[in-house]
């Protein structure tokens, strides 16, 4: 089947096409989704598929099964026990002749899905065997040292004996579907087939597990696809088992998927096999009756950001708290493949910027990256302590003055403000403006960092020369820890935290999709991506303006670093300039893309998968065309119609500015100009024209194109 764009839909309600594929017959089927992330949180994986859980179990039901590894503390916590409804299976888990332990339960998340998981320790005595089998099936040895590999493998085993009884206790036969993610589920899929369980098999990788490790080193990725040597790049690196594994399930899977376009190119050349389905991610969006609800949730939120500003800024907070901005990024602490580098050298350059055009707009960047960190820094809670004293300070000296103001009134005098306040009043002002003083620099950092100068951040931060002092507009803080509600620092949960900052921005590398900026979009925030991340492609696809609404997408994949480095600067700088009013506007457009992220709609790319994995699987019972085009269609948001139109069509161009627009007389309706956009949106357009034009992976040598300078040239 060839690589299409998307199984592509409208993004707004009441437009979605119905699903033209014939139903599947679910009751005659069992589903089982298996992961290593199944109630245990490591990465992106484990949002893919909580989140997902609802809709399938709304499409399945009591024949939907999610599989993974067991871990006690996370069944404790996250897990209730409960008896497996189907015979089958609830006879399967008589285990005890098999040495075996398997745990049954739902899952205590949204759709409660069922799920098997499996006590891989109560199994490991089996390992050296089930390595001899691996290597007779397949040639692929694993070392005694690779722990991972080592884990996997016996899940995978107990996965396939678990499918082997599952066809031959079942009475009635029901057709299964086996779907595994990332490599670490591979084994289960290699044996199911080599078994040859009869099953049909899907196996979706989130991203390549070579492309992460080249990515990581620094290498020229993304130009240089068709030249790496794959064999020697893996056994360079130590991973060749693991990549042969991974190689062999994509093989094996009657269906492969990958979750953005950029990985579908990606894993044709590191993996040698084109996606026969690209299932983006999505999260469980939740609409707001009201428009302005999520704009008092971003005031809210941004109200007790500013609380920390103010302490963490204590004795320098020279600036106008109403007229910073919040900016943010997060997620794993990959220095370059998350962009931290590029994003940083653009920060040095709006500093200048701003100061140039002398803005009275500040800026306070969070980094929000895990990395080691033995406590926090002294200076930064001290700095917490000394805004709840002159908090304190200010609510004693107020309902003094208060009292004795009232006192005043009702005897109907005009109280005399020189005597209002006594000696002892000044005196605690005093101290606590004395309090306040400080001969040192606000901290870059809120952590005792375990390496400082070797700390990739820190090292930029210091050739940079963003020490947070007075002349600055831009002010960093580091926070190398995952945001909660308990911490006595920044005591909010990272949802709270995303709705009052004003933009994300992810200038990633490396990026098969992208969480972080789809959660933004959700949450109504603007956020930075690139063209090299999922995310990025995919609303470069569904939004002809994506500017307008708040997604700015960086061009990493056709322009040098130089260039691309401007043009982040180029957004950021825009974004500084832009009223408050527009802020407003753009927020609210950003949110009405939250629909194209539902589940509701991104789950019929799974619902296609499936469907063509029966068809390939059990071809006498379930008919589909292998050769024949998804029978959906795909739509584009148009530009919002109060944007004033533009001479060029550019997918990269700035925030619309303009004297009416900056009007605050100027009327702007939200729901008409929303009501407008639904009726304009584009008619179906052909979505393997659009890949073929824009991704089809030989573009990296087409000589038109500016190639990308290594990411070393730059930083």
């Amino acid at each position: 089947m060839p690589l299409s764009r998307s199984l592509s839909m409208t993004s707004l309600s009441g437009l979605l096409p119905a699903w033209e594929e014939d139903e599947l017959p679910v009751e005659d089927l069992l589903l089982f989704e298996v992961a290593w992330e199944v109630t245990n949180k490591v990465g992106g994986i484990y949002t893919v598929i909580q989140t997902k859980a609802k809709i399938t179990v709304d499409e399945w039901g009591e024949n939907y099964y999610m599989m993974g590894p067991y871990f006690e503390n996370n069944f404790k916590t996250q897990v209730e026990g409960c008896e497996p409804p189907n015979p089958a299976i609830r006879k399967i888990f008589n285990m005890e002749s098999s040495n075996c332990k398997v745990h049954f339960g739902r899952w205590l998340i949204e759709g409660s899905p069922y799920v098997i998981l499996f006590d891989i320790g109560s199994a490991a005595w089996n390992l050296d065997r089930w390595k001899g089998d691996l290597w007779e099936t397949c040639n692929i040895g694993l070392p005694y040292h690779d722990r991972e590999a080592n884990d996997s493998l016996i899940l995978g085993s107990l996965i396939a004996w678990f499918f082997k009884e599952v066809s031959c206790c079942s009475a009635y036969k029901p057709n299964v579907i086996g779907h595994f993610h990332e490599w670490q589920a591979g084994p289960g899929l290699i044996l199911s087939r080599s078994r040859k369980i009869p099953m049909a098999t899907v196996f979706t990788t989130h991203a390549t597990l070579l492309g992460r490790y080249l990515c990581a080193g620094n290498a020229d990725f993304y130009n240089n696809l068709d030249k790496f040597n794959i064999d020697k790049e893996a056994g360079e690196r130590q991973i060749y088992h693991r990549y042969c594994l991974e190689r062999a399930a994509v093989h094996c899977a009657h269906v492969f998927t990958t979750v953005s376009q950029i990985t579908a190119v990606e894993a044709n050349h590191m993996l040698h096999r084109k996606a026969d389905v690209v299932t983006p991610n999505g999260l469980n969006v939740k609409k707001f009756s009201a428009m302005h609800e999520f704009q008092n949730l971003h005031s809210t939120s941004k109200a007790r950001i500013q609380e920390f500003v103010r302490g963490h800024f204590y004795g320098h907070l020279d600036f106008n708290l109403e007229k910073t901005l919040f900016f943010f990024i997060a997620g794993r602490y990959e220095f370059s493949n998350k962009g931290a580098d590029i994003f940083l050298e653009s920060l040095s350059r709006l500093n200048y910027l701003l100061r140039v055009h002398r803005s009275d707009v500040t800026v306070v960047v969070f980094f929000i990256m895990p990395a080691q960190t033995n406590n926090f820094n002294v200076e930064s809670l001290k700095g917490q302590a000394v805004r709840k004293q002159l908090w304190d300070t200010a609510h004693t000296v107020k309902e003094k003055f208060g009292k004795k103001l009232y006192d005043a009134l009702l005897k109907g005098q005009i109280p005399d403000m020189n005597s209002i306040l006594d000696r002892d009043d000044f005196t605690i002002m005093k101290r606590a403006i004395y309090a306040t003083q400080r001969h040192s620099l606000p901290p870059v950092t809120t952590h005792n960092m375990l390496d400082d100068s070797k700390d990739p951040i820190l090292s930029n931060v210091r050739r940079i020369g963003l020490f947070n002092s007075r002349n600055d507009r831009i002010k960093i803080i580091f926070h190398p820890e995952f945001l909660s509600s308990t911490s006595p620092l920044l005591p909010m949960d990272y949802e709270d935290f995303v709705r009052g900052c004003n933009l994300g921005v992810f200038p990633s590398y490396y990026e098969p999709w992208g969480y972080t900026p789809g959660e933004c979009t959700v949450m109504g925030i603007p956020s930075v991506t690139t063209n090299l991340s999922g995310f990025g492609c995919f609303m470069e696809e569904h939004v002809s303006d994506p500017a307008a609404y708040g997604i700015y997408i960086v061009d990493r994949r056709f322009r040098s670093a130089e260039e691309s480095c401007n043009q982040l600067t180029q957004f950021m700088f825009s974004f500084c300039q832009q009223s408050r009013r527009q802020r407003i506007i753009q927020r609210n457009r950003t949110e009405r893309l939250s629909d194209l992220l539902d589940w509701r709609y991104l789950g019929r790319f799974y619902i296609h998968a499936r469907h063509l994995a029966l068809s390939r699987a059990f071809a006498d019972k379930f008919k589909m065309d292998p050769m024949a085009p998804p029978k959906t269609e795909g739509f584009r948001y148009p530009r919002p119609y109060s944007v004033p139109p533009s001479p060029s069509a550019s997918l990269h161009s700035t925030p619309h500015h303009s004297d009416v627009e900056d009007s605050d007389d100027e009327p702007y309706d939200e729901d008409e100009e929303a009501e407008r956009d639904r009726l304009n949106i584009k008619a179906p357009f052909v979505l393997g024209a659009v890949f073929n034009t824009c991704f089809l992976s030989n573009s990296v040598r087409l000589s038109s194109v500016v190639l990308q300078m290594p990411r070393s040239s730059l930083f």
